[in-house]
């Protein structure tokens, strides 16, 4: 009886909630409040990164979404986890951005190249 129950509880809810109007979601109409408690990706202060922080930065990161190229920090928001370690580890340097959502065109859009502190930006 219990299979009986589980097999027409989803359509009946689904069947319910079309006859309410019931919404879910407000998104993207209105943010979600919740939202404000998931990790996201950090954002880099470019004149508080110096090499030894970027150093340390790229040895924490569990996704090796942060790798160092010449006088460049190289980050790559696609693979970042938003786990924070680099916003504890640096508080200075980096902080969290707030934003979840990610979209781009091509891969290569989600790779930031952050210049070093004391590096002119190009």
């Amino acid at each position: 009886m219990t299979v009986q129950k589980e097999r027409f509880a989803l359509p009946l809810w689904f069947v319910r909630g079309l006859r309410r109007g019931v919404v879910t979601t407000r998104y993207p109409a209105r943010p979600d409040p919740s939202a404000r408690a998931l990790p996201t990706p950090p954002v880099f202060r470019p004149h508080a990164l110096t090499r030894d922080i970027a150093n340390s930065l790229v040895v924490i990161c569990p996704s090796r979404a942060l790798a160092r190229d010449g006088d460049t920090l190289v980050f790559d928001v696609g693979a970042c986890t938003g786990c924070g370690r680099c916003t504890q580890h640096a508080p200075d340097a980096a902080r969290s951005s707030g934003v979840f959502e990610l979209a781009a065109t091509t891969r290569t859009a989600l790779v930031k190249r952050i210049p070093l502190a004391g590096e002119v930006s190009r």
